[in-house]
């Protein structure tokens, strides 16, 4: 059967990299964590004083950072290298996540990630989540979906996440840095966080993990079962 490109796009703590991961593994096919490659490029830049303002500097740390995916046993998922070294846990904190938008909004961070991943997602069979994969990484993808939910059951989710690593934030705290990331994502310059005009919404507020799995292979599978019918697939725009 032809394998398709899978673009899940929305905002923060909707589940989008869970049910991305959990759809990419029913299906067979390779799971790429856009966000966690941004995630790194942030903790890089904190580690070596990276002045965010001074595209000199910026431009020359690119060049250094060196991002991959490798596939743990233990626990059955990927997990983020950044030089070589695992990095899973560490760009989950909070303290990333403050800066993670404010580095991800920078074009020169956001024109050497889309290459990464269009490279990565060239032969389809790819899951994809993050902001702007079905508008500017991926605008061809076979499917898109965009992923929404309530900003304070999103701020709950992610307390809970939080907890379950041993971090303990107030829950004005965390919707406070979910507000500030929205805005920030949906008003940058370069690759801004929007729904394509060809994705397929889906509200995860009041459903379960298991029902957003379901509904998202439910279309891939259509979608795939009409590409195979035609016995053709477009070109994406790579």
């Amino acid at each position: 059967m032809p394998k398709i490109v899978i673009a899940i796009d929305g905002y923060s703590s909707c589940g989008k990299s869970t049910t991305a991961k959990q759809v990419a593994a029913r299906m067979g096919y390779a799971y790429i964590d856009t966000g966690a490659m941004y995630r790194a490029v942030s903790l890089y830049f904190l580690q070596n004083h990276v002045a965010l303002t001074n595209p000199k500097a910026v431009q020359d740390a690119l060049q250094l950072v060196h991002i991959s995916f490798n596939f743990n046993p233990k626990t059955g998922r990927n997990e983020t290298c950044l030089n070589g070294l695992n990095i899973e846990e560490e760009i989950r904190k909070m303290y990333i996540s403050n800066i993670v938008s404010e580095v991800s909004a920078i074009p020169d961070v956001r024109y050497a990630m889309v290459a990464q991943q269009q490279k990565l997602g060239r032969r389809r069979g790819v899951v994809m989540d993050g902001r702007d994969i079905g508008t500017k990484v991926f605008p061809d993808a076979e499917l898109k979906i965009f992923m929404t939910a309530d900003p304070t059951i999103r701020a709950q989710r992610r307390q809970i996440e939080l907890l379950q690593r041993g971090e303990m934030v107030g829950l004005d705290t965390i919707l406070e840095n979910l507000l500030k990331r929205d805005y920030i994502d949906s008003h940058r310059s370069e690759g801004p966080l929007r729904k394509a005009e060809d994705a397929i919404e889906l509200d995860t507020s009041y459903i379960t993990l298991d029902e957003q799995i379901e509904w998202v292979v439910q279309l891939a599978d259509e979608k795939i079962s009409r590409l195979h019918r035609k016995g053709h697939f477009k070109p994406l725009d790579t």
